[in-house]
Parts: structure tokens; sequence; C-alpha cells
């Protein structure tokens, strides 16, 4: 006789009805096992794929040690999300978090606009890796044209459902994870044989003097970041993960550590068998890696693997986007059409079809590292408030049992993070033009949403006054 399965506890029953449950119109289809790999996915890609040349033009070829310095921050701000997930286990993210804690619509919205954006320039970024270099193996085809295909095509796979978006992710990680294991043999067979320059390792080249050096390895620390991005995102598939509380801490620890014990490897290897300069000039660096290793492994297959991890990326991205619209549209911080959800599928159809187009525009406007480190500055200004917010909301107590993160970890996430966001990090304008532009529609969208609810308000009024 099989025996039944035991029954939750009162304060994990109390925390599913109150949040969410079985009255959520989305689908609880993530158990713990795929949530893990849903975040391993979601962070690896293109981040190392893409990017790792472009820090090293950045730092030289002790580029390294910006993932260590990335990997720490990310871990700092990784507590706090568990511990804001683990309270409010509900779709919207940083923005529920926001408003819970200070209780401002604008900063609400900002912020919540802010990690759409960087989502949404992350997936652009993909979008470029994905018509460069590694697509470049096979086919030589205008970029921008394949890259707003490559939208395109995620966005209808989104459309299908959170467990066919979900499963094909699990797919893409084995196949990225093999890409960056097949980098680690490379690197093994080369310290075993001898192959490769040590000497590089220690090298930085980020201009004249000390200053230069901090500026320098910070500015790079902040791209690096971008490869670490994704973890954050999750949280907005609280309402579809089966037992949220005790699945995310799990899930979102073992998703930073396992990727960034990679990255540093992959960092390593990289630098020890190729020139920071050779690196820098390709939007494929690690295929530059695999034809200098020695070890036969044929590049075409390996310009295949990257292009698979490229676009698990960009499908994580648009998937949290649009959860992220409907949980914005949900708490009313956007018109509440953009909550709509397909019925036979019970997919967030109004906000795919709002960050798809939205991706396409920003694909025109940057290459892969531009992207990528607007990604970062973004979520680096979103991670100084939530871990101001995960302190404020200590006055919050909740029924249910969740992860209590120690003081001191949100106050040196919101210090790293401030830091790695200032003019000290060494990084180009165009990022913070970018930025500023993006932020600037959003202030545009926020005063046209207060205008909607203030006609819909006076409609009510109306009605009410002819009723009587």
């Amino acid at each position: 006789m099989q025996k039944p399965p035991e029954p939750e506890s009162e304060a994990e029953a109390q925390a599913g009805a109150a949040y969410g449950g079985d009255g959520t119109p989305l689908k609880r289809a993530i158990g713990p096992g795929l949530l893990i790999l849903f975040v391993v996915g979601d962070i690896l890609g293109t981040g190392i794929y893409a990017t790792t040349g472009e820090v090293a033009g950045k730092v030289g070829g002790a580029l390294w040690v910006p993932f260590v310095i990335s990997f720490l921050v990310a871990l700092l701000t990784a507590a706090s999300y568990v511990e804001l997930v683990g309270k409010y286990p509900k779709a919207a993210g940083a923005a529920l978090y926001t408003q819970r804690a200070f209780n401002l619509p604008f900063l609400t919205f900002i912020i919540a606009f802010m990690v759409m954006c960087s989502g949404l320039a992350s997936a652009s970024a993909a979008a470029r890796a994905f018509s460069g270099d590694y697509l470049q193996e096979f086919v030589d085809i205008p970029p921008t044209l394949i890259a707003i295909l490559f939208i395109l095509a995620l966005a209808s796979l989104t459309l299908r459902g959170v467990a066919e978006s979900v499963k094909t992710n699990v797919v893409l990680t084995v196949v990225e994870v093999t890409g960056l294991l097949v980098i680690i043999a490379i690197g093994v067979v080369a310290v075993l044989s001898g192959d490769g320059e040590p000497a590089r390792l220690t090298e930085f080249d980020t201009g004249e003097g000390s200053g230069a050096v901090f500026g320098g390895v910070l500015g790079a620390a902040a791209l690096a970041f971008f490869a670490y991005v994704g973890f954050e995102d999750s949280v907005n598939m609280a309402e579809e993960t089966k037992s949220p509380a005790r699945s995310f801490p799990r899930a979102i620890f073992l998703g930073v550590t396992i990727t960034g014990s990679v990255y540093v490897l992959v960092a390593l290897i990289s630098s020890l068998l190729v020139p920071a300069g050779t690196l820098e000039q390709s939007s494929g660096p690690l295929l530059e890696v695999v034809k200098a290793g020695g070890i036969e492994f044929p590049p075409k297959l390996f310009a295949l693997i990257a292009l698979f991890a490229v676009s698990n990326s960009a499908l994580i991205n648009l998937m949290m986007a649009s959860r992220l619209v409907y949980g914005m549209a949900n708490e009313r911080v956007l018109p509440r059409g953009m909550g709509r959800v397909l019925p036979n599928r019970r997919t967030p159809i109004a906000g795919i079809v709002f960050v798809s187009i939205i991706a396409i525009g920003l694909v025109s406007t940057g290459e892969i590292g531009g992207l990528g480190d607007t990604t970062s500055f973004l979520l680096l200004c979103v991670f100084f408030v939530v871990n101001i917010a995960v302190l404020v909301l200590r006055r919050d107590p909740v029924e249910h049992a969740h992860f209590r993160t120690p003081t001191v970890l949100p106050v040196l996430g919101a210090v790293t993070a401030l830091v790695l966001a200032s003019p000290l990090a060494d990084r180009d304008t165009g990022v913070y033009i970018r930025a500023g532009v993006l932020v600037a529609i959003g202030v545009a969208l926020w005063v046209v949403n207060k205008l909607f609810l203030r006609a819909e308000h006076k409609r009510s009024g109306k009605s009410e006054l002819s009723r009587s």
C-alpha cells in the first residue's frame, strides 16, 4: 500500500492560502528540482559566453578577479532576495518589496520598470550574441535581422506555457553546462601539459596609475556582474512554484554558488590560454579558448552549444519580464489589462507581447558589452534598494516560517551594489545615457498610468452618483 503524502504544516498551509495557493490564476508547475535548474539556467548563458572578452578588455589578464568580486556581491544580494521571497511569495519581486517597505508608488513603479528593462537589455544582449561570431561559424546573415527573428521565436515559445518554457530551459541548461565543462576540460589538459601562460593571470592592464587600476577593476566587476544576473528573476515565478518558502533558499544559494564557481574557473582558463587582446576583439570569446586548447574539439560544435546557451538567457529574461508586467498589473502599478492571461495556456499574453516589442527596440541600441553593462547598472541600483528594503521590512512579521538572513549581509549588499553602480566603476558614459532614457520612458508611462487611473476614478464616481 502506497504511503500517503505528508500534510503541510499549519504555517505552510497559512502561507499557501495567503499568498496564491490554488487561488492564483497561474499554474504551479515548478518543483524544487526544476527551480534549481531554472535558477542555474537563468544565470548561466550570455554573460560568460559573450562578455568574457569585454571584461578582459577592461582589466587585462587577471580577468578572474572581477568575476570573484561580482560573485561576492551577487551572493550578498541573493540572501536578501531569499528572505523576501519567503515572506512574500508572489510575482512582482523587487516592486512588491519596495512598495511594502516604503509605500511610495512612484518609487515602486520606477524600480519595477528598471528591473523589467534590465531583463530586456539582457535579452537584447543575448540576441546580439546569438547573431555574432558564434552564428558566423555557420552562416553570414545580417545580425540585426537575426536578432529580431530570434526574439519573436522565443516570444512564441513563452506563449505556449510555463511548463513548456521551463522544460526547454532544462534542456538548454544541460547544453550550456556541457559547453562550460568543455572549457574546463580544455583548461585541465592545458595545465597538465604545461601549456598556456600563467603569468597572464596576475596582469592588470587598465591604464596608468593605481587609481586607474582601482577604477578599471571596479568597472570590470560591474560588467562581470552581468554574468550573475538571473537569480533575482526567479522570484517572479513564486506564484508558479510549489512550496516557494521552502524551495527558494536552496535553489537560489545553490544556483549562485554553482555558477560562481564555474565562472571563476572559466575566467582562469580563458586568460591562461588566450591573450586579453584576442578575447576582447571577439563576440564569441570562449570559441577562441576552444581553438587555442590542447584537445581536439570541433569549433562548430562548440559554437552550436553557445547558441543554445545565449538562447536560454534570452528565453528566461523574456519569461521573467512578462511575469513582472503581470504582477505590476495585478498591483495596479500598470493598467489592469496588462495582466491579461491567455485562457487556455494560462500565460500572461499581454505582458509577453509588451516586453517582446521593447526587446526588439533595444536590439538596435547597442552592442553586447553596452547592453550587458546597462543591465548590470540598472540591477545594481535596484539591488541597493532591495537590500535596504529587507531591513525595513523586519518591522513587518508574517505568520509563516521563512528564511532570515543575518543583518550584516544586506548592509554589505547595499554598500557594494552602490559602489559598483557609482562613477567609481569605470564604465562608458553611453551606459548612463541608455539607462537614463529608459528611466525617462518609465516616468512618462507613470504619468500616463496616473491619468488613466484618474479617469477611471472619475467614471466610477459619476456612476455612483447616477445610481444615488
